[in-house]
């Protein structure tokens, strides 16, 4: 009885936190915007790790006399397993720097109780997501969380701009829910229940899926495409500049991480959803490399941030079509912090670049990418060869995610190489603990993540992303090494214009349904004479 105790106990802290968050947003003032937001996000922190360390405490005291398994719930709507606790963690924690850092960001800004608001109901939205084990209610909530991060992207009302792309969002986030709307109908026809634990039951006890749960995987997945920005889709995410700095941190670091968390909740589901994995695998591959090349030719560092969140969602959505569960989630949740710091941090990053234009950049030739490549090789083999014959980790994906953690090193060693043997050195330690450091947590995920069956393996899809990867290594090896090549000459144009998808996507949709624009006052002649008299 001690542990069914517990658990409820963690489950009903879990309510308190969304909870918390609404009331705190009715008591707004416009005395003090954020004081009631700070005191509640603080609040939220501490009931999220006393929720997380009940859970913890279950099966410790489990005596086997209550439901105390990972799939316990409170009235089948609320469940807190491994994946949700660590995103109720991650959550609340840039809930808490979000909310310090627009308090000093806005304090001369006007509308900041419309500010404080939204966000405060955006967050509780997520919380609400992260919690629940209903689909309706995780569907609901992700529209909750929509609206409120559309409030806060037009928090500039009179910046043109920011409303053609909040219209562009907003459109693309009514398509992906009427999908996901659909979604949840053929889910309730096949399964007969939207209750997530129940859902990935019957996936696990029924394995291969019918045409029915084939084509609500297929529509929840196009419904993730457009939430996480994948192309074409992905043109409001390079545009939402306009908003503040803190808002784009939450998006980027959070709301729309929320796409993969989907993903990996569904797991047992998605696993023998093989048409939809390989719709994740090709859509997410593509987005990827072409994001990772569009990211060189950008110069402000925000959109270098908006491009390489793309990639970043393109590659998360790769692993969960490739069903590496346990490493989408440690990618979840280290692109979080990493993305919010850069974006709280691209103040600094400006300055830093200022500094780092003083000096003549290094531009490394094919000779040492040929020698980075060889080094890597050499030094990698023992550490692989130590994972592969320990006990801790036996991971048949461990050749291909090495193959890609040593292409993504290779740039830089060459880059040291060029410079000299110090600045070598420092890059072979730091690749060194880097990749001591990936594999560690690779096999300390794969081991207290919850197992999920991976269904039928894909050794094409395996093959495809490895393809893809070498791919890009070789397209940016040849833009970094010859600029001005008869390659490079050709790709930079395209390659500025991001592949021109997004002209394309915002004509079509702009013709169905075109944005709301305030006109601006006509000026007179007359007036304009006297306010330009120099023109007469």
């Amino acid at each position: 009885m001690v542990a069914y105790y517990l658990l409820q106990a963690s489950l009903v802290v879990a309510c308190l936190i969304p909870s918390s968050l609404v009331l705190s947003a009715l008591f707004v003032s416009r005395r003090s915007p954020f004081g009631a937001a700070s005191l509640t996000t603080l609040l939220t922190v501490g009931l999220s790790v006393l929720a997380v360390g009940l859970r913890a405490l279950v099966p410790i005291v489990d005596d086997g006399t209550a439901a105390t398994s990972i799939g316990s719930t409170m009235r089948g709507l609320v469940q807190l397993g491994f994946v949700s606790s660590a995103m109720l963690l991650l959550v609340c924690a840039l809930a808490v720097v979000v909310v310090r850092y627009s308090r000093t960001y806005l304090a001369a800004e006007g509308g900041l109780v419309r500010y404080a608001r939204s966000l405060l109901l955006t967050l509780a939205s997520v919380t609400v997501l992260v919690i629940s084990n209903h689909l309706g209610l995780l569907i609901a909530a992700w529209l909750g969380a929509g609206i409120g991060l559309h409030q806060l992207l037009t928090f500039y009302r009179t910046r043109r701009q920011a409303i053609i792309v909040a219209h562009k969002k907003f459109l693309l986030s009514r398509i992906a829910d009427i999908a996901f709307f659909a979604s949840l109908v053929l889910v309730q026809h096949g399964v007969g229940s939207l209750h997530i634990d129940v859902v990935n039951d019957y996936a696990r006890e029924h394995g291969a899926l019918s045409p029915t749960l084939h084509l609500a995987t297929l529509l929840l997945v196009f419904g993730v495409l457009l939430k996480t920005a994948q192309l074409p889709f992905h043109g409001w995410m390079q545009q939402v500049m306009e908003a503040p700095t803190p808002v784009s941190a939450l998006l980027h670091a959070g709301i729309v991480n929320i796409g993969g968390f989907v993903m990996i909740r569904l797991a047992p589901l998605m696993a023998y959803a093989t048409i939809a994995q390989a719709v994740l695998v090709v859509v997410g591959l593509l987005t990827a490399i072409v994001g990772s090349l569009v990211m060189t030719t950008r110069v402000s560092i925000k959109l270098v941030l908006a491009w390489s969140t793309i990639a970043q969602m393109g590659f998360m959505l790769v692993q969960c079509g490739l069903g590496v569960w346990h490493l989408a989630l440690l990618h979840l949740l280290t692109h979080s912090l990493y993305k919010a710091h850069s974006f709280l941090s691209s103040g600094g990053a400006v300055e830093t670049w200022r500094g780092a234009s003083l000096v003549k950049p290094v531009k490394p030739s094919l000779v040492y990418v040929a020698a980075g490549a060889a080094i890597l090789c050499l030094g990698a083999a023992p550490l692989c060869a130590a994972f592969v014959m320990s006990p801790l980790h036996a991971s048949a994906s461990l050749g291909p995610l090495a193959l890609a953690l040593g292409l993504s090193f290779v740039p830089m060693i060459a880059k040291a190489l060029a410079s000299g043997r110090r600045a070598f050195k420092q890059a072979a330690l730091f690749t060194v603990g880097a990749t001591a450091a990936y594999f560690a947590l690779h096999a300390i995920f794969e081991e207290i993540m919850p197992p999920v069956d991976l269904g039928a393996s894909s050794t094409f899809g395996w093959t495809f992303v490895v393809v893809g990867l070498v791919v890009l290594f070789i397209a940016q090896t040849i833009l970094q090494t010859n600029p001005t090549g008869r390659v490079a000459r050709f790709l930079h144009p395209h390659l500025r214009g991001g592949l021109y998808l997004d002209e394309w996507f915002t004509r079509m949709s702009f013709r169905l349904w075109p944005p709301q624009l305030e006109r601006l006052p006509a000026v007179s002649r007359r007036s304009s004479a006297e306010m330009h008299p120099e023109v007469r």
